[in-house]
């Protein structure tokens, strides 16, 4: 099978996926779907296969057109041609835009028809063009004796603008945009978990592992073990000596040396050159492989032993997800840059910038990586059930109540059908808290762990919503598709990724909106901060299912009680101003470079026509400034990195930062301040002297380290001049506020060196629970000190000696 360019699961059909056309073998196929009856409409009944050859000989030289072949659970299935309607005879009856692509669907004739296969078809089709860079409607112009596809057209969000005369038909002509297809969501009866979800038995078992060839399994070891001996060497795990221009590291037994060029740039950031790298064993060459280079060190890296199996599986899959992204990326940087949220977000080849091994997800298998790792841009639908009130908690914010969050959640036709469910159990929704369950997580281990539960009807299954999800980054963390101003849906995952289990506590989730609530308050009470534009996404409500067995078994923290919880969290898109050009980004995009070379953030720099400087100023105004108010004016600490900030930006420009992550990851260091019942828990003691690592190692180490690495390979930003910029924004912020003075001169960001706080080092001491949540502080693993790249900028010395008098702000 040819490369896989998009794969999609459908919750009630399973898999489809799109390849590209290869004539070699698909032709005698083709050739027998577009000659049968059933397919009049493409006028090709008598054709030869040799001119079915020719079509797709001209369609594969027509840089204007594209043909793929669709399958279903691994067999084919559907064909699709995209097209350019400006370089057809369409152009002369419709006034194009920009941003507009044509399209063809076939499906292949069949006796066996089933229910709703061509929606999904056509579904999947649709998805994969909106997931296209620029693309932001679809053109179609189906004959007009074609009824069955104009309904099916219109359920997608078609609209017929008038009749056409072409060359070989009469057909409407009809127009579909991304809002009109992700407004239009199922409403009919949704299918039981019983017939479907992910079942790799449907699947020819080679389809699933498509992309792990010989040639993107070694690119992928290449970039992941220059990755490796990058963050090993800052971590100072392995100390790399420079032998004439080449570094080298020796294996424990000293057998193996690894050789390779590299750059040293601020903060002790390692670039190393992936081609660069040799791997010589008892003097013969060998390629690089990330799980040999940590056996070669695993002395050295200080693994336990008991660990090291899991260490190497959490590298392989990490490799896996790099094959998948190497096979299936098309975008380039500035495709990308231009494109929506949730390209943006599946589109990225990198995850969190310091870990080695964080595309774990230890638990999925090769089929339900497909159907939920965020790489792959696939959508899916929530398994919803109902949990007797007793044996439940919802909590909610302040302006939000039950009924409303019900009411703009699920839809009137969704609720009518829980409803009936619920009816067959003599219950009602005033009997129930409905709590949404990843589907993974429900075929994994809600229907075996709580199977008394669901015996009992303490909990019941009410089947599968109507809106469709994309996993982002962080697995667990859905957004919604149908309707994006919906709430994101954070669901229990129990999958083992980046030293923890990916539960979600039934218990925090009681305190889970208050602790949104507090913090928000702060951030829109205070004027720096609304004048800033930072904004908190609120998880504003929360619900967690209690099972007496196991919280009797079990003390706080146990994976047992973190397996049925969910929460919502605003949504980005009602932050957006009313009628502007705005749009959104993870901020993890900033650190993405494509297969060229080509970052998204010289993207964004080129559209906002700013040199590097003032846009990097821009951005640091909207992000850190924030981030430092917050620190130094309410003791408040975030973890902001790249996938917990979502950038609003104009004309490639940050406009403002959202905060996300909030109730499991903020925390107030302030001893003494009061906190309102149900917050308390967020209140951290943490070391003075580690304090002001809040700021220097999650914001200066662990992303603008990357940051600047990024914009001076690209020749875009000396680094002298990016963190002269940072230290600038610093000093602007402290002369700003001279109230804060003394608090200045305590915690110094402008301090000549700080504590080398290291993640790996975490993450190899034990990776299956890295931090105790309940007490992160304690986890810290140092390893030395960097020297502060804004210490040379700093602004005044007397200031900074603590001799300014300036008194501390009283606390609200």
């Amino acid at each position: 099978m040819t490369e896989t360019v998009f794969v999609r699961t459908d919750p009630c059909l399973g898999r489809f996926s799109l390849h590209h056309v290869d004539r070699a073998s698909h032709i005698p196929l083709l050739h027998s779907w577009l000659t049968h009856p059933k397919s009049v409409f493409w006028q090709l009944g008598s054709a030869t296969q040799a001119d079915i050859e020719r079509e797709f000989t001209e369609i594969e030289e027509d840089p204007h057109r594209l043909a793929l072949l669709g399958q279903h659970d691994g067999q084919p299935a559907f064909l699709v041609e995209r097209y350019s309607p400006q370089h057809t005879p369409l152009r002369h009856h419709y006034q194009g835009r920009t941003g507009d692509t044509g399209m063809h669907v076939l499906v292949a004739p069949t006796d066996t028809p089933r229910h709703g296969f061509t929606r999904a078809v056509l579904d999947t089709v649709m998805q994969w063009l909106f997931a296209t860079p620029g693309v932001e409607r679809v053109v179609v112009e189906p004959d007009v004796r074609n009824r069955k596809m104009h309904r099916l057209n219109a359920a997608v969000g078609f609209q017929i603008h008038h009749t056409i005369d072409l060359p070989d038909k009469q057909a409407y002509l009809s127009t579909c945009t991304r809002q009109q297809y992700h407004a239009t969501t199922p409403h009919g009866a949704a299918p039981q978990p019983t017939t479907t979800g992910p079942d790799p038995a449907r699947e020819r078992p080679d389809t699933v592992i498509s992309h792990l060839t010989p040639d993107t399994w070694h690119r992928a070891n290449r970039l992941l073990t220059a990755k490796a001996l990058a963050e090993f060497a800052h971590e100072r795990l392995v100390l790399p000596r420079l032998e004439g221009r080449d570094y080298v590291v020796t294996s424990d037994d000293t057998r193996t040396e690894y050789r390779f060029t590299a750059r040293r740039r601020s903060l002790d950031h390692w670039v190393v050159d992936p081609e660069s790298i040799t791997r010589i064993r008892d003097g013969q060459e060998l390629s690089p492989e990330t799980t040999a280079l940590v056996l070669d060190l695993r002395e050295t890296l200080d693994i336990d032993p008991t660990l090291l199996p899991t260490y190497l599986e959490e590298l392989t899959t990490t490799l896996a997800s790099w094959s998948h992204k190497l096979a299936t990326r098309r975008h380039t940087a500035a495709e990308l840059a231009h494109s929506d949220f949730q390209t943006i977000e599946a589109g990225m080849t990198e995850g969190h910038p310091c870990f080695v091994a964080n595309s774990g997800r230890i638990g999925l298998d090769a089929n339900e990586y497909l159907a939920y790792a965020p790489e792959t841009g696939a959508t899916t639908r929530l398994v919803w059930l109902a949990a007797r009130r007793e044996y439940c908690t919802l909590t909610h914010s302040h302006d939000l109540d039950r009924q409303t969050l019900l009411t703009t959640e699920l839809a009137p036709d969704t609720l009518e059908r829980f409803t009936r469910v619920l009816a067959e159990q003599a219950l009602t929704l005033a009997d129930v808290h409905l709590i949404p369950v990843h589907p993974w997580q429900w075929w994994n281990r809600t229907t075996v762990t709580f199977a008394d539960a669901l015996a009992r009807r303490d909990l019941i299954c009410l089947g599968y919503g109507d809106d469709d999800y994309q996993p982002q980054q962080s697995v667990r963390t859905l957004y919604n598709r149908s309707a994006p101003h919906r709430h994101y849906v954070k669901t229990a995952m129990s999958v083992r990724n980046m030293g923890f289990l990916r539960g979600l506590s039934a218990a925090y989730m009681r305190s889970t909106p208050a602790i949104n609530d507090w913090v928000t308050r702060i951030v829109v009470e205070d004027p720096e901060l609304r004048a800033s534009g930072f904004t908190v996404l609120r998880e504003r409500a929360a619900v967690g299912f209690h099972h007496e067995h196991y919280e009797a078994a079990t003390e706080s923290g146990s994976p047992y009680r973190m397996m049925l919880a969910a929460l919502w969290r605003e949504s980005p898109h009602t932050h957006l101003d009313p009628g502007s050009n705005q749009r959104l980004a993870t901020m993890a995009a900033l650190l993405h470079v494509d297969s060229a070379g080509e970052s998204l953030v010289a993207a964004l720099i080129a559209e906002s026509q700013l040199g590097a400087r003032e846009w990097l100023r821009r951005y640091l105004d909207v992000y850190l400034r924030p981030i430092l108010h917050c620190f130094y004016a309410h003791d408040l600490v975030f973890m902001p990195h790249g996938e917990n900030v979502i950038l609003v930006l104009e004309q490639g420009v940050p406009h403002r930062a959202l905060i996300k992550d909030i109730a499991e990851e903020v925390a107030l260091l302030d001893p003494d301040r009061p906190l309102p019942q149900g917050v308390a828990r967020i209140r951290a003691e943490v070391d003075e002297e580690l304090r002001p690592l809040s700021i220097l190692t999650d914001v200066f180490d662990c992303f603008l380290r990357f940051l600047n690495s990024v914009l001076a390979e690209e020749g875009l930003l000396a680094e002298e001049d990016f963190w002269q910029v940072v230290a600038q924004c610093v000093a602007d912020y402290q002369h700003d506020h001279p109230e804060l003075n003394s608090r200045f001169a305590r915690w110094d960001l402008f301090t000549e060196r700080f504590g080398l706080s290291c993640l790996n080092r975490l993450q190899l001491r034990n990776n299956e629970r890295m931090v105790d949540l309940q007490d992160p502080a304690s986890a810290i693993q140092l390893a030395g000190d960097l020297q502060n790249p804004i210490a040379a900028y700093a602004p005044d010395v007397k200031r900074r000696s603590g001799t300014d008098p300036a008194p501390v702000p009283p606390r609200r």
